[in-house]
Protein backbone atom coordinates (compact mmCIF):
# COMPACT_ATOMS: atom_id res chain seq x y z
CA UNK A 1 0.00 0.00 0.00
CA UNK A 2 1.15 3.81 -0.77
CA UNK A 3 -1.56 5.73 0.85
CA UNK A 4 -2.47 6.72 3.87
CA UNK A 5 -5.49 6.41 6.41
CA UNK A 6 -6.81 10.24 6.66
CA UNK A 7 -9.58 11.81 8.55
CA UNK A 8 -12.03 14.39 7.37
CA UNK A 9 -14.85 16.72 7.96
CA UNK A 10 -18.45 14.96 7.80
CA UNK A 11 -21.22 17.41 8.32
CA UNK A 12 -20.00 18.74 11.88
CA UNK A 13 -18.51 14.79 12.54
CA UNK A 14 -15.57 13.38 11.27
CA UNK A 15 -15.10 10.84 9.14
CA UNK A 16 -12.02 8.66 7.82
CA UNK A 17 -10.54 6.71 4.85
CA UNK A 18 -7.90 5.77 2.45
CA UNK A 19 -6.20 8.41 0.45
CA UNK A 20 -3.44 7.33 -2.62
CA UNK A 21 -2.03 10.59 -4.79
CA UNK A 22 -0.14 10.35 -7.68
CA UNK A 23 3.40 10.72 -7.55
CA UNK A 24 3.28 12.57 -10.62
CA UNK A 25 1.61 15.84 -9.07
CA UNK A 26 -1.96 16.88 -9.81
CA UNK A 27 -4.80 15.03 -11.26
CA UNK A 28 -8.51 14.05 -10.89
CA UNK A 29 -10.33 13.35 -7.80
CA UNK A 30 -11.80 9.63 -7.48
CA UNK A 31 -13.47 8.26 -4.86
CA UNK A 32 -13.73 4.67 -4.12
CA UNK A 33 -16.55 3.78 -2.78
CA UNK A 34 -16.41 -0.12 -0.89
CA UNK A 35 -18.30 -3.68 -1.00
CA UNK A 36 -20.34 -4.74 1.52
CA UNK A 37 -17.41 -6.38 3.14
CA UNK A 38 -16.08 -2.51 4.24
CA UNK A 39 -12.31 -0.59 3.42
CA UNK A 40 -10.59 -4.47 2.82
CA UNK A 41 -6.90 -4.03 1.35
CA UNK A 42 -8.64 -5.28 -2.13
CA UNK A 43 -10.58 -1.28 -2.21
CA UNK A 44 -7.18 0.12 -0.81
CA UNK A 45 -5.61 -1.15 -3.95
CA UNK A 46 -7.97 0.08 -6.50
CA UNK A 47 -7.35 3.59 -4.39
CA UNK A 48 -3.40 2.79 -5.24
CA UNK A 49 -4.45 1.66 -8.76
CA UNK A 50 -5.78 4.73 -9.71
CA UNK A 51 -2.74 6.78 -8.14
CA UNK A 52 -0.56 5.34 -10.17
CA UNK A 53 -2.78 6.30 -13.44
CA UNK A 54 -2.23 9.87 -11.83
CA UNK A 55 -5.64 10.08 -10.07
CA UNK A 56 -6.48 11.57 -6.51
CA UNK A 57 -7.98 8.71 -4.61
CA UNK A 58 -9.82 8.56 -1.80
CA UNK A 59 -11.50 5.34 -0.64
CA UNK A 60 -14.14 6.67 2.95
CA UNK A 61 -14.57 3.77 5.71
CA UNK A 62 -18.26 3.33 5.49
CA UNK A 63 -18.57 1.10 8.50
CA UNK A 64 -16.25 3.34 10.52
CA UNK A 65 -13.36 0.85 11.63
CA UNK A 66 -15.64 -2.36 10.94
CA UNK A 67 -14.62 -5.10 8.58
CA UNK A 68 -16.71 -8.12 7.92
CA UNK A 69 -14.78 -11.44 7.89
CA UNK A 70 -18.08 -13.64 6.43
CA UNK A 71 -20.81 -13.05 4.16
CA UNK A 72 -23.20 -13.30 7.01
CA UNK A 73 -21.62 -10.52 8.71
CA UNK A 74 -21.08 -8.38 5.61
CA UNK A 75 -25.11 -8.72 5.35
CA UNK A 76 -25.64 -7.51 8.17
CA UNK A 77 -23.19 -4.61 8.07
CA UNK A 78 -24.93 -3.64 4.88
CA UNK A 79 -28.42 -3.95 6.45
CA UNK A 80 -27.48 -1.82 8.89
CA UNK A 81 -25.72 0.97 7.08
CA UNK A 82 -27.27 4.38 8.41
CA UNK A 83 -28.04 6.04 5.04
CA UNK A 84 -28.25 9.55 5.88
CA UNK A 85 -24.90 9.53 7.88
CA UNK A 86 -23.06 8.03 4.95
CA UNK A 87 -24.38 10.34 2.59
CA UNK A 88 -23.17 13.18 4.74
CA UNK A 89 -19.57 11.06 4.77
CA UNK A 90 -19.75 10.79 0.69
CA UNK A 91 -20.42 14.61 1.03
CA UNK A 92 -17.58 15.10 3.18
CA UNK A 93 -15.17 12.54 0.83
CA UNK A 94 -16.02 14.65 -2.17
CA UNK A 95 -14.93 18.24 -0.70
CA UNK A 96 -12.02 16.71 0.67
CA UNK A 97 -11.17 15.23 -2.28
CA UNK A 98 -11.73 18.81 -3.86
CA UNK A 99 -9.41 20.52 -1.18
CA UNK A 100 -6.41 18.52 -1.62
CA UNK A 101 -3.93 21.06 -3.71
CA UNK A 102 -2.58 17.80 -6.10
CA UNK A 103 -6.30 17.98 -7.01
CA UNK A 104 -7.37 18.92 -10.82
CA UNK A 105 -10.32 19.87 -12.18
CA UNK A 106 -14.03 21.11 -10.15
CA UNK A 107 -15.39 18.32 -9.74
CA UNK A 108 -14.78 14.34 -9.19
CA UNK A 109 -15.51 10.99 -10.16
CA UNK A 110 -16.71 8.55 -7.99
CA UNK A 111 -16.51 4.40 -8.98
CA UNK A 112 -18.22 1.52 -6.13
CA UNK A 113 -18.59 -2.00 -6.08
CA UNK A 114 -21.44 -4.19 -4.95
CA UNK A 115 -22.91 -1.93 -2.20
CA UNK A 116 -20.63 0.77 -3.11
CA UNK A 117 -21.78 0.80 -6.94
CA UNK A 118 -24.96 1.77 -5.57
CA UNK A 119 -23.79 4.28 -3.19
CA UNK A 120 -21.92 5.50 -6.73
CA UNK A 121 -24.79 6.28 -8.27
CA UNK A 122 -26.42 7.58 -5.09
CA UNK A 123 -23.75 10.29 -4.43
CA UNK A 124 -23.55 11.80 -8.05
CA UNK A 125 -27.62 11.77 -7.97
CA UNK A 126 -26.96 13.87 -4.74
CA UNK A 127 -23.55 15.79 -5.95
CA UNK A 128 -23.19 18.38 -8.32
CA UNK A 129 -19.34 18.02 -7.60
CA UNK A 130 -19.53 14.50 -9.67
CA UNK A 131 -18.60 14.57 -12.74
CA UNK A 132 -18.46 11.04 -13.75
CA UNK A 133 -20.35 8.03 -11.94
CA UNK A 134 -18.77 4.41 -12.17
CA UNK A 135 -21.01 1.16 -11.06
CA UNK A 136 -20.16 -2.09 -10.43
CA UNK A 137 -22.79 -4.40 -10.29
CA UNK A 138 -24.38 -2.20 -7.40
CA UNK A 139 -27.36 -3.50 -5.32
CA UNK A 140 -28.62 -1.75 -1.70
CA UNK A 141 -32.34 -2.52 -0.66
CA UNK A 142 -32.41 0.63 1.08
CA UNK A 143 -30.18 3.03 -1.64
CA UNK A 144 -32.77 4.69 -3.65
CA UNK A 145 -30.58 7.25 -6.01
CA UNK A 146 -32.89 10.39 -6.77
CA UNK A 147 -32.20 10.42 -10.33
CA UNK A 148 -33.84 13.56 -11.60
CA UNK A 149 -30.53 15.30 -9.59
CA UNK A 150 -28.03 13.40 -11.81
CA UNK A 151 -25.79 15.49 -13.66
CA UNK A 152 -22.85 13.03 -14.34
CA UNK A 153 -23.19 10.46 -17.04
CA UNK A 154 -23.04 6.77 -15.84
CA UNK A 155 -20.78 4.24 -16.83
CA UNK A 156 -22.22 0.54 -15.61
CA UNK A 157 -20.75 -2.69 -15.62
CA UNK A 158 -22.81 -6.04 -14.65
CA UNK A 159 -22.38 -9.85 -14.24
CA UNK A 160 -24.89 -12.37 -16.49
CA UNK A 161 -24.60 -14.99 -14.08
CA UNK A 162 -25.12 -12.40 -10.97
CA UNK A 163 -28.22 -13.49 -8.80
CA UNK A 164 -28.19 -10.30 -7.27
CA UNK A 165 -28.11 -7.41 -9.77
CA UNK A 166 -29.56 -9.60 -12.76
CA UNK A 167 -28.88 -9.08 -16.02
CA UNK A 168 -32.89 -7.64 -16.44
CA UNK A 169 -32.33 -5.37 -13.39
CA UNK A 170 -29.25 -3.69 -14.88
CA UNK A 171 -31.15 -3.34 -18.37
CA UNK A 172 -34.24 -1.84 -16.48
CA UNK A 173 -31.85 0.79 -14.74
CA UNK A 174 -30.27 2.00 -17.59
CA UNK A 175 -33.78 2.48 -19.91
CA UNK A 176 -34.71 4.54 -16.18
CA UNK A 177 -31.76 6.62 -16.45
CA UNK A 178 -31.61 7.36 -20.15
CA UNK A 179 -35.71 7.93 -20.29
CA UNK A 180 -35.09 10.27 -17.66
CA UNK A 181 -32.24 12.25 -20.27
CA UNK A 182 -29.64 10.98 -18.65
CA UNK A 183 -26.19 10.04 -20.27
CA UNK A 184 -25.79 6.14 -19.06
CA UNK A 185 -23.75 3.37 -20.94
CA UNK A 186 -23.99 0.03 -19.39
CA UNK A 187 -22.00 -3.08 -19.94
CA UNK A 188 -23.25 -6.82 -19.19
CA UNK A 189 -19.96 -9.77 -19.26
CA UNK A 190 -21.18 -12.56 -20.72
CA UNK A 191 -20.35 -15.83 -18.14
CA UNK A 192 -19.09 -14.36 -14.81
CA UNK A 193 -20.33 -13.67 -11.69
CA UNK A 194 -21.04 -10.68 -9.45
CA UNK A 195 -18.00 -9.62 -8.01
CA UNK A 196 -15.92 -9.89 -10.89
CA UNK A 197 -13.79 -7.46 -10.35
CA UNK A 198 -12.37 -8.46 -6.95
CA UNK A 199 -8.62 -10.49 -7.40
CA UNK A 200 -8.94 -11.30 -3.72
CA UNK A 201 -12.11 -13.65 -4.67
CA UNK A 202 -10.24 -16.60 -6.66
CA UNK A 203 -13.94 -18.22 -7.28
CA UNK A 204 -15.40 -14.87 -8.75
CA UNK A 205 -12.93 -12.93 -10.28
CA UNK A 206 -12.43 -12.81 -13.97
CA UNK A 207 -8.90 -11.48 -15.05
CA UNK A 208 -10.70 -10.80 -18.83
CA UNK A 209 -13.64 -8.76 -17.92
CA UNK A 210 -11.68 -6.83 -14.99
CA UNK A 211 -8.94 -5.87 -16.97
CA UNK A 212 -11.37 -4.80 -19.56
CA UNK A 213 -13.78 -2.79 -17.32
CA UNK A 214 -10.45 -0.78 -15.78
CA UNK A 215 -9.55 0.36 -18.58
CA UNK A 216 -12.74 1.49 -19.92
CA UNK A 217 -13.17 2.94 -16.83
CA UNK A 218 -10.04 5.03 -16.95
CA UNK A 219 -10.84 6.43 -20.49
CA UNK A 220 -14.49 7.55 -19.19
CA UNK A 221 -13.00 9.49 -16.25
CA UNK A 222 -10.34 10.60 -17.96
CA UNK A 223 -13.00 12.09 -20.72
CA UNK A 224 -15.47 13.82 -18.19
CA UNK A 225 -12.75 14.74 -15.31
CA UNK A 226 -9.85 16.11 -18.04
Amino acid sequence: MTGTMVEFSSNGSTASGYVSKPESGKGPGVIVIQEWWGLVDHIKDVADRFASEGFVSLAPDLYHGTIAKSPDKAGKLLMALNIGRTEKDLRGAIQFVLAQKETAGEKVGTVGFCMGGQLSLYAACANPNVGACVNFYGIHPNVHPNIAGLQAPVLGFFAEKDGSVTPEAARKLEAQLKSAGKQAEFHIYPGVSHAFFNDTRPEVYNATCARQSWERMLEFFREHLG
